[in-house]
């Protein structure tokens, strides 16, 4: 007689809002970072402000970012077994580091910057770009490799990751430089306010350009998936009409892509700052749902 043994095991989510929102921290500050040195290295005197406000942020979201790693941890005052304890095949030893060198990098580049050290700033601006690139680019690496997932398996990760940190710097970028721009509007010029807004809409262009290209990744990720094994559309079926549907469609694609693009580029939105910042904000959001949705959407379906 054949004997059939069944286990009734849960499906375990070990990564959760933590990891999640070091993502998205890692991001604004990979996307910030790098919009600074472009500032700086592109020469005109007047993005220098844009600069220096990037140069700000950068470090700021990078230092907060590792604390979210830490908490996540099961034993938190371990973090640093990460840096004795190395193993050369995993992309974790080389992101220990990354997170190390990196905020060093950008607290240097940021003295230098205010401190009127041109030079040293732009040297410092050229080799952090790589490693800003490389800091958020290797969570989606290995995210990636993660084996039975099927959301994180996938070439694009790595790129979907770098090209949502760029889209979430433009829409920091925009909010901070407003808010910059609004609190010393009394202290400076008026001609130099409004060169400052016309910064501040070519950034919401920028911004824009990088939604489109955001939004083409993603469709590229869906279709693929539908067009695979049962497992990949299990989890677009999730995405598009489950549990993650508010998440997905409604917030990271509807309110954080579709309507933030509207506000850009149609009338009589298209120009107006105010309509900039909502949609600066809007993306922000939409992002962070983006953050979330990778990580507990690609634990949803059980490995057994």
């Amino acid at each position: 007689m054949e004997v059939r043994t069944l286990f009734d095991t849960p499906n375990v989510i070990p990564l959760g809002k933590e990891i999640a929102t070091y993502f998205y921290l890692t991001g604004i500050s990979a996307g910030s970072f790098v919009i600074s040195v472009i500032a700086v290295v592109g020469g005109k005197v007047e993005y220098k402000p844009l600069g220096k406000i990037g140069a700000v942020m950068a470090p700021v979201a990078l230092v907060i970012a590792p604390i979210f790693l830490v908490i996540d941890l099961e034993q938190p005052t371990r973090f640093w077994y990460l840096f004795i304890y190395l193993q050369m095949t995993s992309p974790i030893t080389y992101g220990t580091f990354l997170l190390t060198s990196y905020p060093l990098n950008a607290v240097i580049y940021a003295w230098a910057l205010f401190t009127g050290n041109q030079k040293a700033a732009k040297t410092l601006g050229i080799i952090g770009i790589p490693l800003a690139v490389c800091v958020h680019g290797y969570t989606g690496f290995i995210l990636a490799l993660g084996k039975g997932r099927p959301l994180w398996s996938t070439a694009l990760m790595p790129t979907l990751f770098l090209v949502s940190a760029m889209v979430s710097g433009f829409a920091l970028m925009v909010i901070a430089s407003s808010i910059y721009n609004k609190v010393t509007a009394r202290k400076r010029p008026p001609q130099e306010i409004a060169i400052e807004k016309g910064l501040i809409l070519n950034l919401v262009k920028f911004l824009g350009a990088t939604i489109v290209v955001d939004l083409f990744l993603i469709s590229n990720d869906i279709l693929v998936l539908l067009t695979s094994k049962a497992e990949e559309y299990y989890v677009v079926d999730l995405l598009l009409k489950g549990q993650f549907k508010l998440l997905f469609v409604g917030i990271e694609i509807v309110l954080g892509s579709v309507i933030p693009l509207f506000l850009i580029f149609m009338r009589p939105f298209k120009g107006s700052l105010a309509a900039a910042n909502v949609a600066s904000a809007f993306v922000l959001v939409g992002i962070y749902a983006m953050r979330l949705t990778v990580v507990y959407a690609g634990q949803s379906i059980p490995l057994h």
